[in-house]
């Protein structure tokens, strides 16, 4: 069996805000922090410090103020750190030009996405004039060849971050895969702090755990957390499983849970019942959609709105799952709940940039 399962780590981000040069060393502290903890050398944790550094002094000059996102990403047996750097500022009308090292709309050498594109093993950008600029970078461990792991069959990025008075998220987001299939679970524990997490996390757990062989059924999964979580809060949850070779994506949610599969630009919303897993367990009921490779998902908590519309974002659905996440929490976090948002496709291969210019 291939059964591969995100560590925890992967599933929260550290958030630091930018808008003054204290913020970026603090920034840059947690990110030499995490690769410590990470296992990283001393020339992976340097290149991540200047990636951090850049990304946040970029936004500093060009925004005024934005957000730093950090998480442990693992994949074919190695770890990275992922770095998304936000902000609501002028955009980018010719990407190419700010890449090259020299070019500078703030009185100093544009060297900063040069770098950062140079000392990242995987980048991305999206950027808009007047809708703000968003990057995405990976720096990977140290291996023998030195070489970014192979790429998986699913693209999977997202959000998890906790209402901004708590420290941990209520939220848990998990996903199992072999092969050509593929489960995404999602639960928002009802309330906020310690104890709401305590009931998405067993959620989260119980994924893995049932999931010895093939990732699991949407209904079965959610029949037996409604057992596991009895004698917790409970937690809005919903589960969607896709089998690529058989062009099938089922789901069934129950609860504030909402979920949308795109194809070709056309929306579909996955339909969720009312009711409490853990407690008040009304309905499941699962609904099984066609799947086809070229299609993205997109499954959020209610700590994000509802009325985002990617055809607002010309070209973003073709960035990496993880950018794209971070866009929608930038523009249509709520700001008073947990919020999580998690984006899949199956891989396809990415450009380096991505704008909203035709």
């Amino acid at each position: 069996m291939n059964l591969a399962a995100l560590s925890p780590d992967a599933f929260r981000q550290q958030r630091f805000p930018i808008g003054e040069p204290s913020e970026i060393a603090a920034a840059r502290r947690a990110g030499n922090t995490l690769a410590r903890r990470v296992g990283f050398d001393e020339v992976r944790a340097g290149q991540l410090a200047i990636v951090i550094s850049e990304a946040a002094t970029n936004i500093l000059k060009h925004a005024g103020h934005g957000e730093i996102l950090l998480r442990k990403v693992t994949r074919g047996g190695a770890d990275g750190i992922e770095v998304l750097a936000l902000d609501k500022g002028p955009g980018m009308r010719n990407v190419r030009q700010y890449m090259e090292d020299g070019h500078s709309t703030a009185g100093t050498y544009g060297v900063g996405l040069g770098a950062i594109r140079r000392l990242s093993q995987e980048f991305d950008l999206y950027s808009m004039p007047g809708l703000g600029t968003a990057l995405r970078m990976v720096v990977w461990g140290a291996t023998a060849s030195a070489a970014t792991p192979p790429a998986p069959h699913w693209q999977i990025g997202g959000v998890c971050l906790p209402l901004a008075s708590e420290e941990v998220s209520g939220d848990a987001w998990n996903v199992v895969c072999q092969a050509d299939e593929l489960s995404l679970m999602m639960a928002d524990g009802l309330g906020h702090g310690p104890m709401a997490a305590e009931a998405s996390e067993t959620a989260s757990a119980l994924l893995d755990t049932c999931s010895p062989g093939l990732p699991p059924l949407p209904g079965n999964f959610l029949k037996l957390a409604h057992g596991a979580l009895n004698g917790t809060r409970g937690a809005a949850m919903a589960v969607a499983h896709i089998d690529s070779t058989r062009g099938e994506l089922r789901f069934a949610g129950v609860g504030n849970i909402a979920a949308c599969a795109f194809d070709a630009g056309q929306g579909r919303h996955l339909l969720s019942h009312n009711g409490i897993v853990g407690s008040n367990l009304r309905k499941v009921q699962e609904f099984v959609h066609p799947w086809k490779s070229s299609m993205l998902l997109v499954m959020h908590s209610d700590g994000l709105h509802t009325r985002w519309d990617l055809d607002q974002y010309p070209g973003l659905a073709q960035c990496h799952p993880s950018l794209i996440a971070g866009v929608l929490y930038r523009d249509f976090t709520r700001g008073r709940d947990d919020v999580s948002v998690v984006a899949l496709r199956e891989h396809a291969a990415i450009g380096d940039e991505h704008t909203g210019d035709a």
